[in-house]
């Protein structure tokens, strides 16, 4: 991923977000987990930052949507300690969604300071620009 891709995401997710009047947070990282852009919307609560950040991470470790996840990670769910499990805390809350290019994981998008299924709806819409 360029950081030209993960600055139009960020710009798209922020958009989307605007539109709906929701301040967000919006991190974008590489394949490697890396922070390649970030932004907090001056009214967004101050946690979105790091919600936002986690998402992404937790979608690009799984290569999977947060979305998809939160149920696997409930008491009875088959991976219900992964939440804690590692150095790096996962969060299993909607909102964020792997990047792909040609079929290969690049990297991923996390939004933070909706309600989850905005926070989901919002990184959805920036990756649907980015395909464009």
């Amino acid at each position: 991923m360029t950081t030209a891709d993960a600055e139009n995401l960020i710009t798209a997710a922020r958009s989307a977000a605007e539109a709906a009047g929701v301040p967000v947070s919006v991190t974008v990282l590489d394949a490697g987990g890396h922070q390649l852009a970030f932004r907090r919307d001056d009214r967004a609560v101050l946690i979105s930052g790091e919600t936002s950040g986690r998402k992404a991470y937790t979608a690009l470790q799984l290569n999977a949507p947060t979305a998809d996840l939160a149920d696997l990670v409930k008491p009875d769910g088959p991976f219900h300690s992964l939440p804690t499990a590692l150095d790096r805390p996962l969060l299993f809350i909607a909102g964020g969604i792997p990047v792909h290019r040609d079929g290969r994981l690049i990297g991923a998008i996390g939004v933070g300071g909706g309600a989850p299924g905005q926070d989901h709806s919002f990184a959805a819409a920036a990756l649907e620009k980015l395909a464009r």
